[in-house]
C-alpha cells in the first residue's frame, strides 16, 4: 500500500532548513548606514532566527530591532570588552547556538572590533557566514567620481599626530584610490596632514550623511577642502575618497633631486615656501621633508 504524501508548506520547509543550517554559526549581519529602509530581507530573517545578537552598542541595535519588530537577546561586544566577551560568545556558539554579529552601522568586521571575533571563530573551527549589505566605503567610492578600478581601504587614521603622519607618508606614492573614514572633530587636522603628504592639489571626494536626507558629496582638492572645513566646522561622519598618486610622482626621488628642483624654482622667482610646495607635489615627497632639505641650501 502506497503511503500518502502530504503537501508541505514552502514557508515551513524554508524555516526548518534555515534553522538547521544556522545551528552553531556566526553570521555577520550588515545594518543600514543611515536609511533604515536599506535592511535586506535576508538580514532581517537572520536577526529573527539567531539565538542571540552580539552588538557594538546594544542601544543602537535595540532601536533597529524595535523598528523591525524583533525581540532578541542582546550581548555587547566592542573594543574595550572584546577580550572577555569574545571567549563567551565562542563558547555559546560551540555549544550549538547561532550568533548574529552587528555593528552600529554598515558591515561588521570591517574597520570594526568584529574582526577579532571572526578570527576567534575561525580558529575554533566555527563556520562564519557574511551576508552582503550596506558598507559606507563602497557606497562612497561608487559616487565619488574617483577611479574605482583599483582601490585600497585605509580605515580610520590614528588620533596621534606622529602615527597619522607616518601612515600618510607611507602612502604618498600609492597609485590606487584610497578610502579613509574620519570623524568630524578630526577632519581638519587629517586634511592638513593629507595636504602635507599628498600635496594641496590632490583630488578628494568628501562624502557625508550617506543614504540620509542630507547626503552630501564634495568633490574638490585637499587644499580647497582644508580651507572649506576650517571656515565651516564639519558635521557628521565622513568617508574620504582620495585619488591615487599621479604618474609623475617618483618613488626614488632623492634629497638631491628635491634640493636641485627647489633651487631651480627659486632661481625662477618663486619664494622658498612656494618652491617647496611645488617640489613636494612634483616629486611626491612630504612638504616638511622638502622644507628641511631646502633649509640646508641658502637661497
Amino acid at each position: 500500500m502506497t503511503q500518502a504524501v502530504l503537501p508541505r508548506s514552502n514557508t515551513a520547509e524554508f524555516t526548518i532548513s534555515r534553522r538547521f543550517h544556522m545551528a552553531g554559526m556566526l553570521y555577520l549581519v550588515p545594518t543600514p548606514i543611515g536609511n533604515l529602509g536599506d535592511i535586506s530581507l535576508r538580514c532581517r530573517e537572520t536577526l529573527e532566527s539567531a539565538d542571540f545578537i552580539a552588538a557594538e552598542d546594544t542601544r543602537v541595535t535595540l532601536k533597529l530591532l524595535n523598528h523591525l519588530g524583533i525581540k532578541k537577546s542582546l550581548v555587547s561586544y566592542y573594543e574595550h570588552n572584546k577580550a572577555t566577551k569574545g571567549d563567551r560568545i565562542v563558547d555559546r556558539i560551540l555549544a550549538g547556538e547561532t550568533c548574529a554579529l552587528v555593528s552600529d552601522a554598515g558591515s561588521p568586521a570591517i574597520s570594526d572590533p568584529g574582526e577579532d571575533l571572526v578570527k576567534q571563530c575561525a580558529e575554533a573551527g566555527i563556520t562564519v557566514c557574511a551576508i552582503p549589505g550596506p558598507c559606507a566605503a563602497i557606497t562612497a567610492l561608487s559616487i565619488s567620481g574617483q577611479s574605482t578600478g583599483r582601490f585600497c581601504f585605509e580605515g580610520f587614521l590614528s588620533t596621534a599626530k606622529k602615527s597619522r603622519r607616518e601612515h600618510l607618508n607611507a602612502l604618498r606614492t600609492e597609485s590606487r584610490t584610497m578610502i579613509f573614514y574620519e570623524a568630524p572633530h578630526k577632519l581638519v587636522s587629517t586634511l592638513a596632514d593629507m595636504s602635507e603628504a599628498f600635496g594641496d592639489d590632490r583630488p578628494v571626494s568628501l562624502c557625508r550623511e550617506l543614504t540620509k536626507l542630507h547626503e552630501e558629496v564634495v568633490r574638490t582638492t585637499l587644499g580647497e577642502a582644508l580651507i572649506k572645513y576650517t571656515e565651516t566646522p564639519p558635521k557628521g561622519e565622513f568617508v574620504l575618497i582620495v585619488a591615487g598618486a599621479p604618474e609623475t610622482v617618483k618613488e626614488s626621488a632623492s634629497e638631491g633631486d628635491a634640493a636641485a628642483r627647489v633651487a631651480q624654482l627659486i632661481a625662477q622667482g618663486l619664494s622658498r615656501k612656494d618652491a617647496v610646495r611645488q617640489t613636494a607635489a612634483e616629486l611626491g615627497l612630504p612638504k616638511n621633508v622638502v622644507y628641511d632639505i631646502a633649509l640646508k641650501d641658502p637661497e
